[in-house]
């Protein structure tokens, strides 16, 4: 069988879950992650019989792909800002639209020394991990820089260990365990950032399956009732600082709500939207 008969049957058996170009995408995260080709490859070589362990293995992770699987956990990668994060069931598989806050962060600091960073809820660590090394490659002082990666979750913690000394080695990494809602008080960074749970029950009916049956529900979604929970103990804890510039990526739906709580906080703030147009981040000082 040709890797063109291949993406073809991709597209057929997928149709149920997805449209036919973010099939053939997927198709191509497959040929690229599990078999090393890079994409001129896939195009040139699309006529050539494969062997027959590639096509084995091509069919094998269709039949998972049909299960609402998401590709990432597959393959067991995710690209994010230039990086190759593993990602496993622990945690989220890191979005395009959270690259957009990393690139705010960096932006906002480009003429500043950045000596300590935290990430409350890591996850996989994608987004301090990309912090820390783009930070590392900018910073001219001889102090190594400092990213403390929280998360509740043990198993996440692990793996995001595990990529920060793939990713970013120069980067000096802490790991902290803890559930920030029970959190007395944050020691002082120059940068906090967090994408916590921001999803409400209601909005569940919007997500695909492969998120809601594969990705963390913990890491997902807050009760209908205190959707701004996360980012309330979070200010409250930091409201006493006057040091952090703190970054959150927030739910499109709730950026006026977002905005009234980090007033009443004492917080200057402004919110951004994403490239699709939906108010994603949000930047929070004194």
């Amino acid at each position: 069988m040709t890797l063109r008969q291949l993406r073809d049957i991709y597209v057929n058996r997928l149709e149920i879950l997805y449209p036919e170009q973010e099939a053939i995408s997927i198709f191509k995260i497959i040929c690229e992650d599990l078999l090393q080709m890079d994409k001129s490859d896939i195009m040139i070589r699309g006529e050539e019989p494969l062997l027959h362990l590639r096509e084995k293995l091509l069919l094998r992770s269709l039949e998972t792909l049909i299960t609402g699987k998401p590709v990432q956990q597959i393959t067991g990668i995710a690209h994010f800002y230039g990086h190759e994060f593993k990602v496993n069931e622990h945690t989220l598989i890191p979005r395009q639209e959270t690259e957009e806050l990393v690139q705010w962060i960096l932006d906002d600091h480009k003429n500043t020394t950045v000596n300590s960073i935290l990430d409350i809820g890591t996850g996989s660590g994608c987004i301090g991990i990309s912090l820390g090394h783009a930070f590392a490659k900018a910073n001219s002082s001889k102090s190594k820089l400092q990213v403390t990666l929280m998360d509740i979750s043990t198993d996440a913690l692990q793996l995001a260990q595990s990529n920060a000394e793939c990713i970013a080695h120069e980067v000096s990494f802490k790991a902290k365990e803890q559930d920030i809602l029970k959190a007395k008080e944050l020691e002082t960074y120059d940068v906090i950032v967090s994408n916590p749970p921001y999803v409400r029950e209601l909005e569940k009916t919007e997500l695909h399956t492969n998120v809601l049956d594969h990705e963390p529900a913990s890491a997902l979604f807050v009760s209908d009732t205190d959707p701004l929970v996360f980012y309330r103990k979070i200010l409250e804890l930091t409201a006493g600082h006057v040091k952090p510039v703190v970054y959150f990526e927030i739910n499109q739906y709730l950026p006026e709500k977002m905005k009234s709580l980090a007033t009443d906080l004492g917080f200057k703030n402004e919110i951004r939207k994403d490239l699709n147009g939906n108010h994603r981040m949000m930047k929070c000082w004194k």
